[in-house]
């Protein structure tokens, strides 16, 4: 078998770096002029110090005609806007240098008109100059991770746990990491101040690569930095026994922007497995919560006996039945490594590539990532880099719905990766690449996937199967950000003319496929940017004829462009525009848009979907009527668990945010604030809250008639019948009239949407 170390994947130099050098675990600034690297030598990580001369951009070199520090300026081929580079003895002289060019040029760093550029991060500056890039060399499991969970102590009369209550404290530290060790220091043996110590002393003896928490920046570390600055004592988790630190940061993961408090330990990584499982479900969007017991649920790594407990009992527990606590934190720390094991691995392939260390790759959005690769090379050819171009919109892909109703035996037929496949089928690539790196990198990384499958499918142990997929889906990832980089605002070598040229030769290309299955006698139900959704012609009435249709129109699109048969179907009800649900050959439902999957319905109101859908696809329409009786009985009956009735709202503001807005009449009073301001927690943007509705009728306020879900009683519910019943008729009658035609009905709803430029942090 070809196996992932005998390929020539690390030998490509724009895509992995041209400094191949092994090993590599970790980077941090040394002094000012010196960059400690971490390296993997069998079981210990060695350290040895390299020289550093960090860099400015400059578009004149005049900006530097008054710096009274020395400085090398140098000019780039080429014909970017930034045609000049300037070096530094250290990096508090290019911190100085980058301030005198501000006061001169009047403009901030990241302005888009600032005619000079300068990279914040001393490691990424050191990894862009050198070539130089994480792991290369070493597979998955040779990194050291170590997972961390706290329990805490809350106060009698208190809802939430808080570092700042004297009353409040840590009860519990679990750990845990690869190797399969395990241990849990009690709160019942030791005083707090003890705890903390030996939560360090055990870090450093354990020495990993990565520490792991779930939802670890925004409250493991937080309270155990309070609690540690509250008993004098220093946390010291790095290599060479410096402390944690942090700072405030933000980041966005599709339309959240979520603040945080960014922790940094010297030789380490921090990686926060909540904040994996949010860029998951960016693309899947099939996990109901983000906590670590749902999650772990979702994807089958909680054991069978795995301990839960009501969060609400745990200081009791703590009290009479500690180690039923401390069992419940090792799991915790357990399903911390599986989900850590299960998603993480994609990001460790990027580190390999890209440079910026581990941390940071999982912090980055993906366009920012295709602007280093393309940053890199540049300066490794001592090319000028360009300026942004100024942002515009860029007219979407084809979408449109032509029936709506219940279609049977339907196709699905799409082009593989449509916008990567028309940019090289067409040559359609950033104009300022004067290099040609984009074209060629979009290429390595198509074949790299190819090859990358072909691991998977031959790999002979499951690990080898798993980094083979990572593999895969790093490259997939890269590749379909290459379209999104075109419209990144902030990307140098964008471009909106060239992703408007993508785009309308994706559209053109789906309406050749549509106008050609429509003269055939197909019933196309949906586009939806990259493929139809089908009832095959007449004639074509098993799955030998279907793949001939699919081969006859493969052969019209143009070389390069690959159709694939991407499934079968049943039955599909075709509902609004990207809005249908697909019941497949295994009887498996896939759900499908915002107006059927939008996180503002609340369970009950899926699950009824689910049921409502399932009965509607397999024929059995006449039962619909008796689900929804059967539904509102059970409300009124109470019998309808509070996590199928309650809403659950990401906070986008902060508190005082939201308290101005609704004092300056810019927004409306709304539930999951009002309720986060009552709360004894400190609430954060980012941070989920859930409730339901109290009172009776229907015209309640809910921002007034509002409780935490964890307030509810099932010994005495107090939920608004009404009000939920009501919900449930009114989303029977929206379903009502397409459960009651017989038949597919013509519709036709087509959009080219005008899509803004990606912003990314």
């Amino acid at each position: 078998m070809t196996t992932w170390s005998s390929t020539s994947f690390y030998d490509n130099i724009l895509l992995f770096g041209h400094d191949q050098t092994g090993g590599l675990i970790a980077f941090q600034l040394e002094g000012s002029d010196k960059i400690r690297v971490y390296r993997r030598h069998g079981e210990d990580a060695v350290i040895s110090l390299e020289s550093f001369s960090p860099f400015l951009l400059l578009a004149d070199p005049d900006l530097l005609k008054d710096w009274t520090g020395e400085t090398d300026v140098a000019p780039l081929n080429g014909a970017g806007f930034y045609r000049w580079v300037a070096r530094f003895l250290s990096w508090s002289s290019a911190l100085k240098a980058r301030d005198h060019c501000q006061r001169v040029s009047k403009r901030t760093p990241s302005a888009p008109d600032a005619p000079y550029r300068f990279i914040n991060d001393a490691v990424q500056q050191f990894l862009l100059l050198t070539g130089k890039t994480s792991f290369l060399g070493m597979t998955f499991p040779a990194l050291r991770r170590f997972a961390l969970d706290i329990e805490v102590m809350t106060a009698e009369g208190f809802e939430f746990p808080s570092a700042a209550r004297a009353s409040d404290q840590i009860i519990a530290i679990a750990m845990a990491d690869s190797s399969g060790w395990e241990h849990v220091i009690s709160g019942r043996e030791h005083s707090e101040p003890e705890m903390l110590e030996r939560c360090s002393r055990l870090i450093r003896e354990r020495d990993p690569d990565v520490i792991e928490g779930h939802n670890i920046f925004r409250f493991d570390l937080e309270y155990l930095e309070a609690r540690a600055k509250r008993h004098g004592v220093t946390l010291r988790w790095g290599r060479d026994a410096s402390p944690l630190r942090g700072h405030a940061s933000r980041m966005q993961i599709a339309e959240r922007a979520i603040s945080y408090r960014r922790y940094q330990v010297t030789g380490r990584h921090i990686v926060d497995t909540w904040i994996l499982v949010q860029h998951y479900d960016v693309a899947a969007r099939d996990l109901e919560s983000y906590g670590l017991k749902e999650v772990a649920k979702h994807f089958g790594l909680a054991a069978d006996n795995r301990t839960y407990l009501p969060p609400e009992k745990i200081p009791q527990i703590f009290r009479d039945d500690p180690e039923r606590l401390m069992a419940y934190a090792l799991d915790d720390v357990r399903e911390t490594l599986a989900l850590s094991r299960l998603l993480s691995q994609p990001y460790f392939v990027q580190a390999q590539a890209l440079p910026f260390d581990y941390q940071s790759v999982v912090l980055k959005g993906n366009a920012t990532k295709i602007d280093a690769l393309l940053m890199r090379e540049h300066l490794r050819a001592h090319r000028a880099v360009p300026a942004p171009s100024a942002g515009s919109a860029v007219i979407g892909g084809y979408t449109a719905i032509f029936h709506q109703g219940v279609a049977r035996r339907v196709l699905h037929v799409d082009v593989t990766s449509l916008y990567p496949s028309l940019m090289l089928t067409f040559g359609i690539f950033p104009a300022k690449d004067e290099l040609g790196i984009f074209p060629k990198l979009l290429r390595d990384l198509r074949d790299f996937r190819l090859a990358a499958k072909t691991l998977a499918r031959e790999a002979p142990t499951e690990e080898e199967r798993m980094y083979a997929n990572a593999l895969q889906q790093t490259f997939k990832i890269l590749i379909n950000s290459f379209y999104g980089y075109l419209g990144f605002a902030p990307g140098h070598w964008n471009d909106f003319d060239a992703a408007n040229r993508v785009t309308a030769e994706g559209r053109r290309l789906i309406r050749e496929m549509l106008d050609w299955l429509t003269a055939r006698g197909a019933v196309v139900v949906e586009i939806d940017t990259d493929g139809l959704y089908f009832v095959p012609p007449p004639g074509v009435t098993d799955e030998r004829q279907e793949d001939a249709l699919v081969g006859e129109l493969s052969r019209v699109l143009p070389e390069g462009i690959r159709l694939e048969l991407d499934g079968r179907y049943p039955a599909m009800l075709s509902y609004k525009i990207k809005n249908y649900v697909l019941l497949d050959e295994h009887d498996k439902l896939t759900i499908k848009g915002s107006g059927l999957r939008s996180r503002g319905l609340e369970l009950f109101q899926r699950n009824w979907m689910e049921e409502m859908f399932r009965l509607l696809l397999t024929g059995r329409r006449e039962e619909i009527p008796r689900l929804v009786e059967r539904y509102l009985q059970n409300f009124a009956d109470h019998r309808i668990p509070v996590r199928e009735f309650m809403k659950t709202e990401t906070l986008q503001d902060s508190l005082d945010t939201y308290r101005d807005k609704v004092r300056a009449k810019k927004r409306n009073p709304a539930a999951a604030y009002e309720l986060a301001l009552q709360a004894q927690r400190p609430y954060q943007p980012g941070d989920q809250i859930s409730y339901y509705v109290t009172g009776e009728g229907l015209k309640v306020k809910v921002n007034e008639a509002a409780k935490l879900a964890s307030q509810w009683d099932p010994a005495s519910p107090d939920e608004n019948i009404e009000y939920y019943q009501a919900k449930l008729r009114e989303l029977w009658e929206k379903f009502r009239p397409l459960v009651e035609q017989d038949s597919l009905v013509p519709v036709r709803e087509e959009a080219e949407e005008a899509q803004p430029t990606l912003l990314e942090e």
